[in-house]
């Protein structure tokens, strides 16, 4: 086990993408079901390792790279479990079940991201403001 610290965002992404694998064997395994099973288990294990990644960020701006791209993942596994329910391969209660969890992470992720970028405009607002008055008392300091 490595000791970075555990959030719900992390958690619930490691949680889903346990249940996608188990899904896909199961859909493998009792449905022959090998198109579908594919799609989804690519998009529904990735938002976890994109998270991941993102703990390990080099910048702001690739921290919310990495969080994008987890989210246009877990938004596309919404895509493949509709089509699942639709197609007949999930009944409405593995359906609903499924798609609530990944709903809630979708939601974790968006979140995330939001707070990442206000938390950077008010960083660089800051930084702005200091350069313009560093500036604006330098050149009176000459007057």
């Amino acid at each position: 086990m490595t000791n970075q610290p555990t959030s719900p965002m992390r958690e619930k992404s490691l949680a889903l993408a346990i249940r996608i694998v188990n899904l896909c064997k199961y859909l493998v395994g009792e449905k022959k079901e090998y198109v579908l099973s594919r799609q989804i288990l690519k998009s529904g294990t990735s938002p976890g390792a994109n998270i991941r990644e993102a703990q390990n960020a080099e910048s702001t701006d690739d921290f919310i790279h990495k969080l994008g791209i987890a989210q246009k993942e877990t938004d596309e596994t919404l895509y493949w479990l509709e089509l699942l329910f639709r197609t007949n391969y999930l009944n409405e209660t593995e359906f609903q079940s499924l798609t609530n969890d990944t709903d809630e992470l979708l939601r974790l992720v968006r979140s995330a991201i939001i707070t990442k970028k206000k938390n950077k405009l008010k960083n660089t607002t800051k930084t702005v403001l200091l350069i313009a008055l560093f500036i604006y008392f330098t050149y009176h300091q000459f007057l």
